[in-house]
């Protein structure tokens, strides 16, 4: 019975250990699916950015950048370009990951057709 208290003894302090091994490494996934989720939600604002511009300027919203880059996030670069009777919202913004290392271009385009009757349209009313 001795022999087992003894062998307590001497493995005292190895979880403490096997802890401070592993916690470094159970931040680092945390901070990397903190990142992932950060590049997630910055591709759907832009999404949702390009989506906005795409169709305010099918509308014939003079603000229709403004309206992107209002839905897009920080420091985004909003760009709509015409060609016929559709328009092109590009959306284009750089999310960086934790203490800015991992940084990662995101970008989404929309596209959508002219409403009747808009500046630009080639036919009338449907």
């Amino acid at each position: 019975m001795r022999a087992r208290g003894r062998s307590r003894v001497a493995e005292a302090g190895y979880a403490t250990a096997e802890a401070a091994v592993a916690l470094p490494g159970l931040v680092l996934i945390a901070a990397l699916l903190l990142w992932a989720v950060l590049v997630g939600s910055a591709k759907v604002r832009c999404v949702d950015a390009a989506r906005e511009a795409a169709r305010a300027a099918a509308r014939g919203d003079p603000q229709a950048v403004a309206l992107g880059r209002a839905a897009a996030p920080p420091g985004a670069s909003v760009a709509v370009s015409e060609a016929g009777d559709m328009v092109r919202a590009e959306v284009s913004a750089v999310s960086s990951g934790p203490g800015g290392l991992l940084s990662f271009r995101v970008s989404a385009t929309a596209v959508a057709e002219r409403e009747p009757g808009e500046p630009g349209t080639r036919r009338g009313s449907r």
